[in-house]
């Protein structure tokens, strides 16, 4: 556990955001919203994403790696300082050269890597998962289905080493990472791969840019 000392200094975070080209995105939501709707729908969750962890309080920066132009454009409105995907080596590479890119400018800060596919996020209770996180190197936030990650938080002068993608939970738990179970912060665990994980987030009280993008969707979604 840390001290008190150390918990202070990891007050202000630097969220780091992967996002993939917008053609490329969201692949599962075939289903759900055809190849003409998903690069919007992705962006519109990636803003969401950036505007709500933009808003919270623990948070001082954040960090979007991407190649898109597109998104690039809209989430550096938002107030995200955009970084190429140099590695373009896959999303962990992308995860740890943004916080290296991060700590590059900050060399003392708390990292933390986040989904770009929260749209249900809340400021509120991102805050209560980083305020946990910070008594701990490295910890992470399990998603919704347990399976995978949604954040990864690593201190001060601690390596981020993400292992996310599939069952990223077990091996986060394998790197030592410290799982945290902090209660009543389902928007930071509700990310959306799929139909059923957009109608979730949806219970949970979509984005402004989201909740518009999705009027676009089939009736039946």
């Amino acid at each position: 556990m840390r001290t008190d000392a150390d918990r202070a200094a990891a007050s202000a975070w630097t969220l780091v955001i992967p996002l993939k080209p917008l053609i490329r995105a969201k692949s599962r939501l075939a289903d759900t919203a055809g190849d003409g709707l998903r690069p919007s729908l992705a962006l519109a969750f990636a803003q969401d994403t950036v505007a709500a962890a933009a808003a919270c309080p623990a948070v001082r920066d954040v960090v979007v790696v991407t190649d898109d132009a597109r998104a690039a454009r809209e989430l550096g409105v938002l107030g995200a300082r955009v970084v190429r995907d140099e590695p373009a080596g896959g999303l962990n590479a992308a995860l740890a050269h943004g916080a290296r890119s991060a700590r590059a400018m900050r060399p003392a800060a708390a990292v933390a890597a986040l989904n770009a596919d929260l749209p249900a996020l809340r400021p509120v209770e991102l805050r209560r998962v980083l305020d946990a996180a910070a008594s701990f190197p490295r910890a992470f936030l399990a998603d919704a289905a347990g399976i995978g990650t949604t954040l990864l938080a690593a201190a001060p002068g601690v390596e981020l080493r993400p292992a996310f993608g599939g069952a990223s939970r077990a091996r986060h738990l394998a790197s030592g990472a410290a799982e945290l179970l902090t209660p009543d912060v389902d928007s930071v665990r509700q990310d959306v791969d799929t139909g059923a994980d957009l109608a979730a987030a949806r219970r949970l009280g979509l984005g402004p840019r989201t909740a518009r993008a999705t009027l676009a969707l089939r009736p039946a979604q």
